[in-house]
């Protein structure tokens, strides 16, 4: 029987590994959607297990609107987890959110096109709340952890995301400054959306890497610029999942447990039985196969 897991951690760009994990194996999960980004890799750290996973794979293959997210969220559902941390690199649209400065999500804004966003379909129609898109509870606590290393941290803002994998035009940069939004980046949609749907806690650690193209006086965005930010806050990113992973409480008190709770929508006798087979471990406390 697979060893299960509450915790998950997803590594984006410059964080492909997490040394101080103990104990550590490497589990490969097969879905319904196909195989995650890589082999996700469960080990001990501060006397808790939790499961790692490189969002673009080990040696950064897979472009931001490649990554099989379905397949990510529902391995790590299967694995037990119940609360995600994501740790992501976005662009600044405010003078006072810095390179190397860190910012705690409460909002997103999807200016994604083609991207697989729900789990549901086939039969069975769900309609999942999304108001707040990010856990408060553990975006809360996860504020808390990076304060305690010490870095800059920013609690709260709206996090716009795009399909890249190109940078934004000057005149889109502007235009996004001009809707209110906070940072810019390309993987948290569909991530937080699906993470609703399998009714984990989902938190975000977006580390600022640049300016976006916005900025007059700074250099537009480069991959050097990005990564090279990337490494200077890689210490202070394990650093605070450490803290974190001591920080987090064994039982819930959000509702991000019960989001499917009222969601579903389909009668229960008419939703084909491969569906309810395939996503047993997303609706099977709701609906059984």
């Amino acid at each position: 029987m697979q060893e299960q897991v509450s915790i998950g951690v997803i590594g984006g760009s410059g964080i492909y590994e997490m040394e101080a994990l103990t104990d550590v194996s490497e589990v490969r999960v097969k879905t319904p959607f196909g195989d995650p980004s890589d082999a996700i890799i469960v080990g001990t750290l501060q006397g808790r297990r939790i499961a790692f996973l490189p969002r673009h794979g080990r040696g950064h293959r897979i472009m931001p609107h490649e990554l099989n997210s379905r397949a990510n969220i529902y391995a790590l559902k299967t694995l037990g987890v119940e609360r995600i941390i994501s740790v992501s690199a976005c662009g600044s649209m405010r003078a006072d959110y810095a390179p190397r400065d860190i910012v705690i999500p409460d909002q997103l804004f999807d200016r994604t096109k083609a991207r697989a966003n729900s789990f549901f379909g086939d039969g069975l129609v769900v309609h999942i709340g999304m108001a707040e898109p990010f856990c408060p509870e553990l975006s809360h606590l996860l504020y808390e952890a990076v304060q305690q290393t010490g870095a800059t941290v920013h609690r709260g803002g709206t996090f716009i995301v795009i399909d890249g994998p190109q940078f934004s035009t000057k005149a889109e940069s502007r235009i996004y400054r001009q809707w209110g939004v906070d940072i810019i980046g390309m993987t948290a949609i569909p991530e937080a959306k699906l993470a609703r749907e399998a009714e984990i806690c989902y938190a975000c650690m977006a580390h600022v890497t640049d300016y976006d193209v916005w900025h007059e006086t700074e250099e537009p965005v480069s991959v050097d610029m990005l990564i090279g930010n990337l490494t200077a806050n890689a210490a202070v990113t394990k650093r605070a999942i450490e803290v974190l992973v001591s920080m987090i409480p064994a039982a819930r008190e959000c509702d991000c447990g019960s989001a499917l709770a009222t969601a579903m929508i389909t009668n229960r006798d008419v939703i084909p039985q491969r569906v309810k087979r395939d996503l047993a471990p997303l609706i099977g406390k709701y609906i059984k196969a």
